[in-house]
């Protein structure tokens, strides 16, 4: 199902200008060195901290081997309390320096991705909730729009010691781990409801590349591969969503050194979109992580195969899995990026 109701209360209520977030994204979209990026990372978040009064500190700081950490979820407020500054009570000059810590930490497109994932929920909120129901803050029930959104630091931020930035809201939780020169995404939550909507007449598609790549994918599977690759069982909802921290499944579908050279490369653009929301100089040495492995990376399909129906996909290798999962139609995604080994970066974080 397409919305098309046009949202003209976004362009007041949006993170940034559309033409601020060029500016900012283009400054984090270059790749660098991982550890002059922490470094911007972390002078961006204490430029956040010092805009902010002792309760404001007191709201946005939490122990980096506390409860804190594991509290995210794709849940809408009114269903699930969320910890940290939340955007709707911040000052203009709070949210701008929030923005700059957001356009720092991620890529270009991942800047992108969240504001759209954002102004979706904003949808969801002039239209009275969709099918989850409406309600208001301070009135009872499930709130939605894109003030609803926290930022949260788990440890103090440092360029040496690890902490971690944390940011989400309804169908979005992004928590971004970093030790020094070594960071990591997992996991994060991208998801989207409504996966198409119009903006000031602009067609809006936050998780529009992730499933495209994927049809193209499938169906550039012979007959043989898609055999192998097509699950015999429906799956309707992510495995290893929120909540599911520390669970394994085991590897299905087709193993990626069974595909074509030109099949893997589509193949890797697809995880680009998960791994790459973070800023490129991060993004890079994860994705040829994900090469070295990929002689041991399944893909995995569950429904149809034309693009414009609703089917769920997994890749899934010894440091990752991603899930894509439609709720009941294509109009509403959730998705999961995860890395087995080093969730909430334990492998450079363990004492």
């Amino acid at each position: 199902m397409r919305t098309t109701l046009r949202v003209t209360s976004i362009v007041s209520l949006t993170l940034i200008t559309a033409a601020t977030a060029t500016s900012l994204a283009q400054r984090s979209g270059s790749a660098g060195n991982p550890a002059d990026a922490t470094t911007r990372i972390v002078a961006a978040a204490e430029k956040v901290l010092s805009t902010l009064d002792a309760a404001g500190k007191a709201k946005v700081q939490f122990p980096f081997d506390g409860p804190q950490k594991s509290r995210w979820s794709n849940l809408p407020t009114g269903i699930f309390e969320r910890q940290g500054l939340r955007l709707g009570d911040l000052t203009p000059a709070q949210r701008t320096a929030v923005n700059e810590l957001l356009s720092t930490a991620l890529s270009r497109d991942g800047y992108r991705k969240i504001n759209e994932i954002m102004q979706g929920d904003e949808v969801l909120r002039t239209r009275g909730g969709g099918r989850g129901g409406g309600g208001g803050r301070g009135g009872g029930g499930v709130v939605f729009g894109e003030t609803e959104y926290y930022l949260a630091f788990v440890g103090t931020p440092s360029a040496t010691a690890p902490w971690m930035l944390q940011f989400g809201g309804h169908h979005l939780a992004i928590n971004l781990t970093m030790a020094g020169s070594q960071s990591t995404m997992a996991p994060s939550l991208p998801a989207t409801q409504p996966a198409t909507f119009t903006v000031e007449g602009r067609t809006v598609r936050p998780l529009g590349n992730e499933n495209d790549k994927a049809f193209a994918l499938i169906n550039a599977l012979n007959d043989e591969q898609r055999k192998q690759a097509i699950l015999a069982y429906t799956v309707s909802d992510l495995v290893l969503g929120a909540t599911q921290d520390g669970k394994t499944i085991q590897p299905e579908g087709i193993v990626v050194s069974a595909l074509s050279a030109a099949q893997q490369t589509m193949l890797l653009d697809i995880v680009r979109e998960w791994a790459g929301i973070m800023t490129d100089a991060f993004a890079e040495p994860r994705m040829a992580e994900i090469r070295t492995n990929l002689p041991q990376t399944y893909f995995a399909w569950s429904g149809p195969t034309t693009n414009g129906s609703a089917a769920y996909f997994r890749i899934q290798g010894p440091t990752l899995v991603i899930e894509y999962a439609p709720q009941g139609g294509v109009d509403h995604i959730h998705t999961i990026y995860r890395d087995p080994t080093n969730d909430y970066g334990v492998k450079f974080t363990r004492k």
